[in-house]
């Protein structure tokens, strides 16, 4: 059964969007050096279903539009995972944070674990330990969680 409906607010993408940047042309993921290809705010495939393909350009409004197209996608799993109940900041601080780590990462979290045991203070304080890619500690993830979990707490 399903506790929350809730969308997202205009909030949300442009904080997400701020988080992101916005790149209007395609690129190989960091990571990888190559697939999945990414354009716009973090987008990998267009509203359409089709992936990005390296070399691909949009204009800034596409980008906008493809990341609202994202991050409804990425609330749905939100309202699909979480079992109790959300104010609009909770759900829009847990939209970005799915949308950064993907919704695997949200499903087998501790802090989706507090969250539905009713622990909000102990699932706010969750954010700050999803500041790493890797192996080391980033400047801008720390920065994105803090806000994240400020969000969310407010």
């Amino acid at each position: 059964m399903t506790v929350n409906s809730l969308t997202l607010s205009s909030k949300c993408a442009e904080k997400v969007a701020g988080y992101e940047g916005i790149k209007l042309k395609a690129y190989p993921d960091p990571k990888t050096g190559g697939k999945p290809f990414t354009i716009g705010c973090g987008t990998t495939v267009y509203p359409s279903g089709k992936s990005v393909n390296l070399g691909e350009t949009c204009t800034k409004d596409q980008a906008l539009t493809y990341l609202q197209h994202d991050l409804i996608k990425f609330g749905n799993y939100v309202n699909q995972y979480v079992t109790v109940k959300l104010n609009q900041n909770q759900f829009d601080a847990l939209v970005s944070f799915t949308y950064n780590l993907g919704p695997a990462n949200l499903k087998s979290s501790t802090l989706l674990k507090k969250l539905n045991a009713g622990d909000y203070q102990g699932a706010a304080d969750q954010f700050l330990k999803w500041v790493s890619p890797g192996t080391s500690v980033t400047a801008g993830l720390t920065k994105r969680r803090t806000d994240e979990r400020a969000w969310f707490l407010s």
